[in-house]
């Protein structure tokens, strides 16, 4: 096998040129069939430990090299806001004849690793990564082998990445951050407690820096003793996680008149801790969210929020990515409009 090859082009033919045998050969060592040469054995399976080569799960895909299939890496899978995008990606590729792969990514996985073990393993045609972050390096980066879109991560693409083949499509969080809190800001409110993440990942980052840029154009200092991280042992952006956030929050003694959770979800959790802490929502505290999941706008009290186009933002990204694929399109940056939906859980600042 020549020197040079990249593990993700390697595929079962070349396993077998390399050991002289043939592809139902090496086939059948993979699959542990008890019809093969234990020293031929030996040999394939020490080629392949050797080359870094990862069997498809089915004799039947090792010999599909033109499978049709596109998957989805979803970081913060509890989130609901991800259930929407993914239902209408899956119904996008199945009326394209796509197979879709769906892989959840823990927080401690790094996605473009899980990427480049799913593209030797299913014979990716292209990846949607929902989640996550941007800031890989740009020489794992290119290892990926099929095209790729960043979806609702964010969009700060750092300038090394600007030159890269791959699409973005977001909305832009900071500047809508900025408006929500501007909005509280604008009820009165200054002690506004931000639940938001402590990891990396841009969406947590850029919301944070829109509140604090909100509190800088009205001049005032932000209250950093209310800006508080979500739990890490947990999923980040779970119900539960903004319930654990709040309620800490609370029991702290801290004084605070709107709670402002950089997810919808993380939101509503924060809802139940101020309703169990005998606070009236909005009269004694104001909470707001951001995403526009559909759960909030049916919460009692109905949830404030940024809404994010997830239907329009979703199908472009599934459709650029085929069209990518077909060589129809190049990559783009596309950044959609939020919009601010006021609702029952926001008011006045208590006097």
């Amino acid at each position: 096998m020549r020197r040079g090859m990249q593990m993700a082009e390697i595929t079962i033919k070349d396993i077998a040129k390399e050991c002289g045998v043939g592809v139902s050969t090496v086939s059948r060592a993979i699959n542990n069939h008890p019809d093969i040469n234990p020293e031929t054995k030996k040999m394939i399976l020490e080629v392949i430990d050797r080359t870094g080569f990862i069997p498809n799960n089915s004799a039947r895909n090792l010999k599909r090299t033109d499978a049709k299939c596109i998957a989805v890496l979803v970081k913060g899978i509890t989130n609901p806001f991800f259930s929407s995008m993914i239902q209408i990606i899956e119904e996008e590729t199945q009326r394209n004849k796509y197979a879709l792969v769906l892989r959840h990514v823990e927080a401690q996985e790094d996605e473009i690793d899980v990427a480049l073990e799913l593209e030797k393993e299913k014979r990716l045609r292209g990846i949607v990564f929902l989640g996550g972050k941007f800031e890989h390096s740009e020489e794992k980066i290119r290892k990926l082998k099929v095209p790729f879109i960043f979806s609702t991560i964010g969009v700060n693409v750092p300038e090394q990445m600007n030159k890269m083949e791959f699409s973005n499509i977001a909305v832009d969080d900071r500047m809508e951050s900025q408006k929500l809190t501007e909005y509280l800001l604008g009820l009165g409110h200054r002690k506004i407690a931000l639940i938001t993440e402590r990891s990396e990942r841009p969406i947590g980052r850029l919301r944070m820096e829109g509140f604090r840029r909100a509190y800088a154009e009205h001049g005032l200092d932000v209250p950093d003793e209310l800006i508080c991280y979500v739990q890490e042992d947990i999923d980040h952006y779970s119900m539960e996680n903004g319930y654990l956030t709040a309620k800490k929050l609370l029991e702290s003694g801290k004084e605070v008149t709107a709670i402002y959770a950089v997810a919808d979800a993380l939101a509503i959790g924060a809802c139940r801790a101020v309703l169990e802490a005998g606070k009236r929502i909005p009269q004694d505290i104001s909470v707001a969210g951001y995403d526009g999941i559909e759960m909030g706008e049916y919460y009692n009290p109905k949830l404030t929020t940024i809404k994010q186009p997830v239907e329009e933002m979703a199908k472009k990204t599934i459709r650029l990515l085929l069209d990518v694929i077909g060589e129809r399109r190049e990559h783009q940056q596309i950044i959609f409009p939020a919009e601010l939906v006021v609702r029952d859980s926001t008011g006045p600042c208590p006097k």
